[in-house]
């Protein structure tokens, strides 16, 4: 039931969101050197690697690492990645990764291939088992101001409650978070 909702609603959301995706791709490649889109290296479920596009946000050769660990993340953003960034609108890639069946509307974000400590916590509450989402319960309740463990606790939180209804209400929380920019700290 869940994968043909994401199948179905993914399929909905690339026809309407089809003239933006052109619209952000020229934008990048006109605003900065380098591809339109970033593929990162993400864990998915049973932490297997798979490769995740986003709207590339920072300059080609930044570090692969999360955000925080950055010295300066406003330093290598391109001209428009802190709007991307802030607009959410570097996700938009994701409905490729929703339709091959990497990733989920709703689920714990795919962690970094790097991010050893967040793959760690997870695996050893069994978050691992879960189809990693495009949002999730920790998404809403925190996004980038959460430490890991309190992002490990809302995940585990998120595996033991999860239903059609708590993704629905996690989709319309998102919403709300996105169109209020809430929670987003670069």
């Amino acid at each position: 039931m869940k994968r043909l909702f994401d199948l179905i609603l993914a399929m909905i959301a690339a026809a309407i969101l089809l003239l933006p995706i052109i619209i952000v791709t020229v934008l990048v490649k006109l605003s900065s050197k380098g591809p339109a889109l970033y593929w990162s290296d993400r864990v998915g479920r049973h932490n297997h690697l798979f490769k995740m596009p986003k709207f590339r946000s920072m300059k080609v050769n930044t570090p692969a690492v999360a955000t925080h660990l950055l010295a300066d993340p406003k330093s290598v953003l391109t001209p428009i990645g802190n709007f991307l960034r802030k607009s959410s609108l570097d996700e938009l890639p994701q409905l490729w990764s929703i339709l091959k069946g990497d990733m989920s509307f709703v689920g714990p974000r795919p962690a970094l291939f790097n991010q050893d400590d967040l793959i760690a916590l997870r695996t050893e509450k069994g978050i691992e088992q879960l189809l990693p989402g495009l949002t999730g319960w920790a998404q809403v309740n925190g996004r980038d101001e959460l430490p890991i463990p309190q992002k490990v606790d809302l995940d585990y939180d998120y595996l033991q409650k999860q239903s059609f209804w708590f993704d629905i209400k996690i989709l319309w929380l998102t919403f709300i978070k996105v169109i209020r920019k809430d929670g987003v700290s670069h």
